[in-house]
């Protein structure tokens, strides 16, 4: 039996792995897919105080707290910067890093320079006086959808999940000074259909950070695969488990 611990990105809640979670744990596996400080059942948290350290100390207490070991960690989008700063403090319970269209940090990168159109978005909320909070992304004409979700009653379903993303967290560094930490193996998983203007992806270097050839893996759909690709999503994650 393996542990799963999936991390959802910006703006959305735990409940957008509701399609994956009962797939992974059907087929025997531990799963747990919190929402993060600020939102779904933590909404009553969110302040301009919530920063990318909050949203890892999340992580690092669902592990420790329930005594979790040889967690497989998934962070989507910016979740990835979550899961690395999680693994930094507790490398010796993470048998690996799952990056899924996700933000991969560099030591002390935020998520604006990770993804340098974040700080357009951030710009845009002190010009219209949201000024700590970004609102969600708005729908996109198609093929792009919203966060590539194009079936109307999905659009709805992922709508009413979606709140507004503490700015702090994009502004805030990660902290990758734990040289275990780079023994973890990863796994990079793409998604590679209609990507929005301006949003870019770093090269996978050929080599992981543990020597080890670079694991990269694509899914032909858009940023939210794990609710336009659920099974196809799953049927990836159980061969590291």
């Amino acid at each position: 039996m393996a542990t799963y611990v999936l991390v959802h990105g910006a703006w959305h809640n735990g409940r957008c792995w509701e399609r994956v979670v009962p797939l992974l744990a059907s087929a025997g596996h531990r799963v747990a897919a919190p929402s993060l400080t600020g939102y779904g059942d933590k909404a009553h948290l969110l302040g301009p105080e919530v920063g990318l350290d909050t949203h890892a100390d999340d992580i690092v207490e669902l592990i420790t707290e329930n005594d979790l070991t040889d967690v497989i960690l998934v962070g989507h989008s910016y979740a990835g910067l979550v899961i690395s700063s999680a693994a930094n403090r507790v490398p010796e319970r993470i048998a690996h890093l799952v990056y899924l269209d996700a933000m991969v940090p560099e030591d002390g990168e935020s998520a604006v320079d990770v993804q340098p159109v974040t700080q357009a978005l951030i710009d845009r909320a002190a010009r219209s006086g949201t000024g700590w909070r970004i609102p969600p992304m708005p729908e996109l004409p198609p093929p792009l959808g919203l966060f590539g979700v194009t079936d109307p009653a999905d659009v709805a379903w992922l709508r009413a999940m979606l709140s507004d993303q503490p700015v702090f967290c994009l502004q805030q560094p990660v902290r990758l000074d734990n040289p275990a930490t780079r023994a973890i193996p990863r796994t990079h998983i793409h998604c590679v259909a209609d990507v929005p203007e301006g949003i870019t992806r770093r090269p996978v270097p050929p080599t992981q950070p543990n020597g080890t050839p670079a694991q990269v893996w694509e899914l032909p759909t858009g940023h939210d695969c794990m609710i336009t690709m659920p099974a196809e999503l799953t049927e990836l994650l159980l061969k590291l488990g």
